[in-house]
């Protein structure tokens, strides 16, 4: 692995079987089967097995390669969400260079900090920060929303802002003068605003993890504003304390991503399609094992400790599962524990790639720093603002010469939308062509930076002749830096005639970078696909509107500067 610039992580390009091989020996004894008896059909065309989910004896040291890499679908569907390329997926051959980016913080940090009385409760220092709970964005009320932890494993309390940046905590009355929503004490919890729940009392689900007759347990609770918050609805059985939960669209299941009750901080893992009927746990088989730390997480040289899965929070994105890996690297003994935060995908919901070993969010190595120490990240990801996702996160400024975790506070990062990888080229030409596809859509999109350069594509056949028009003559190049751009041919209206049949894509670049690409029923560039915790613009979990979300983020941002003024 080559390291670039500190943004940027390359790959080559021309030999993916490079790209798989680290992984392969992992498949045995842990997808091994999984081919055998077929199963669900997902969205991309992955076929699960019967039985469901895997049950493996252990969890691999080596790092494993998801069977859909090494198998893919004959011919993949891409109806749903933008086509990334943080792997091999979708891509047959190519001479382009992968390189992966890592999020940069904002100047602002931290966005949120203690400054309450109530925040300083449970000892320690003040904690004002996210432990996954979550960070959303209410299309119903058009404001970014965060659910924190108040005080050291006290309360849950609720802030509010209107660009992302900029957070207010109002005065509430659940606990009267203050922000509170759950005074309970808790651990790990985490808060999903459910826009796809037809039950309006139950448009928010909050899952806490906290002490019950001796054990860690998970109480769900629901809500109408995310504010007041009825009692238990239902209690799950022993789990581990930094226990969280997502929601899976693509299958239509709660994901509970469990703490290993014992031994070395991994995973196990439960799924559930109904929160109010589920069994209880104790009444049912164990949940499986399902992943942690492996080889290729790098031991930190100033502690030479064999990392471990501390957490691990994941969300829709576009076409895929994004998957924030919180690492444990050892506990210093004059420091609180340097946890950072991995990128991770899943394509299938259960085997994860994780290319990209380096931090997304680090945690930083100057003492006092706002996140010296133990980064965590916010339940629902990351947020769509525009042309850049954002990602709150926690860090602690940790106590001088001991292990205490001090002042605690939140941050936030920025990527550019899709922007975990990208496809390069220099000044020589190179190309990618993809696995053969399938689409319902008539126009073609693509996030790409050609400022310097130009991208031109053509369409081809089952056996890789030209579709006419469709040519690399007849394309009008694309020679810009945005992440929604419309790719168009001479002679062709838009792509409809192709729709429903197998063709493969072949892109060809120059001084340029290639991020994503899409095929939209409508000329605005609505993907379909997923935007995790939401954003500007969006009135669902999905991406129906397209350049329109744009525009919301750019009246937003135009809005700060008139308030700055």
């Amino acid at each position: 692995m080559a390291t670039g610039d500190g943004d940027g992580c390359d790959h080559p390009g021309p030999d993916r079987r490079r790209f798989l091989q680290a992984g392969a020996l992992g498949l045995i004894g842990w997808g091994a089967g999984l081919e055998a008896a077929a199963g669900e059909t997902l969205y991309n065309g992955i076929r699960l097995p019967a039985s469901w989910p895997p049950r493996p004896k252990a969890i691999p040291r080596e790092p494993v390669t998801p069977p859909y890499l090494t198998s893919p679908p004959a011919v993949i569907p891409i109806d749903v969400g933008r086509q990334l390329f943080v792997d091999d997926f979708l891509i047959e051959q190519t001479s382009l260079r992968r390189t992966f980016h890592r999020a940069r913080y904002h100047p602002a940090c931290p966005v949120l900090a203690p400054d309450k009385s109530w925040e300083r409760a449970g000892g320690g220092g003040p904690v004002a920060m996210v432990f996954s709970d979550g960070v959303w964005y209410d299309p119903k009320d058009g404001l970014f929303k965060m659910w924190y932890m108040g005080g050291l494993l006290r309360g849950t309390c609720y802030a509010a802002s209107e660009d992302g940046t900029h957070w207010s905590k109002p005065a509430l009355d659940v606990r009267k003068g203050t922000n509170l929503v759950q005074g309970d004490p808790r651990d790990s919890s985490t808060v999903w605003l459910d826009l796809e729940e037809p039950d309006p009392r139950r448009r928010f689900k909050m899952f806490r993890s906290y002490l019950y007759r001796g054990k860690f347990v998970l109480s769900a609770h629901f809500s109408a504003d995310g504010i007041h918050w009825g009692e238990v609805a239902v209690r799950t059985g022993p789990c581990g304390d930094r226990t969280t939960v997502f929601w899976n669209p693509f299958r239509k299941v709660w994901v509970y991503s469990l703490r290993n009750g014992g031994g070395p901080r991994l995973r196990r893992y439960r799924e559930s399609r109904e929160l109010l009927t589920g069994p209880r746990w104790e009444h049912i088989d164990e949940p499986p094992l399902w992943i942690g730390a492996d080889r290729l997480d790098p031991e930190r040289a100033d502690l030479k400790v064999r990392p471990e899965l501390y957490n691990l929070d994941a969300v829709a994105y576009e076409s895929l599962l994004l998957g924030l890996f919180t690492i444990w690297r050892g506990q210093p003994a004059d420091r609180a524990k340097p946890n950072d935060i991995v990128l991770g995908y899943s394509r299938d919901g259960w085997h994860w790639s994780r290319p990209d070993r380096r931090a997304f969010c680090p945690v930083s190595d100057q003492p006092g720093t706002w996140n010296y120490s133990n980064a965590q990240s916010a339940g629902g990801c990351c947020l769509v603002v525009g042309d850049r996702l954002y990602f709150y996160v926690s860090g602690r400024a940790g106590v001088a010469g001991g292990p205490g975790s001090g002042r605690c506070s939140c941050g936030l990062a920025v990527l550019r939308r899709d922007g975990f990888a990208s496809m390069d080229a220099g000044v020589a030409e190179g190309t990618l062509t993809t696995r053969p596809v399938r689409f319902r859509g008539r126009h073609l999109f693509v996030n790409a930076d050609c400022a310097a350069g130009e991208l031109r594509v053509e369409v081809l056949d089952g056996r890789g002749r030209t579709v006419a028009p469709f040519s690399r003559q007849n394309c009008r190049p694309v020679r810009a830096d945005a992440t929604l751009q419309r790719v168009r041919w001479k002679g062709a209206g838009d792509l409809a005639a192709l729709a429903g049949k197998a063709v493969r894509f072949r892109f060809a670049l120059t001084r340029g970078r290639l991020y994503s690409f899409w095929v939209s029923p409508e000329a605005s560039g609505a993907s379909h696909g997923y935007v995790a915790a939401g954003g500007p613009g969006f009135t669902g979990p999905k991406d129906d509107v397209g350049l329109a979300a744009y525009e919301a983020a750019a009246r937003l941002h135009s809005g700060k500067i008139q308030r700055a003024k």
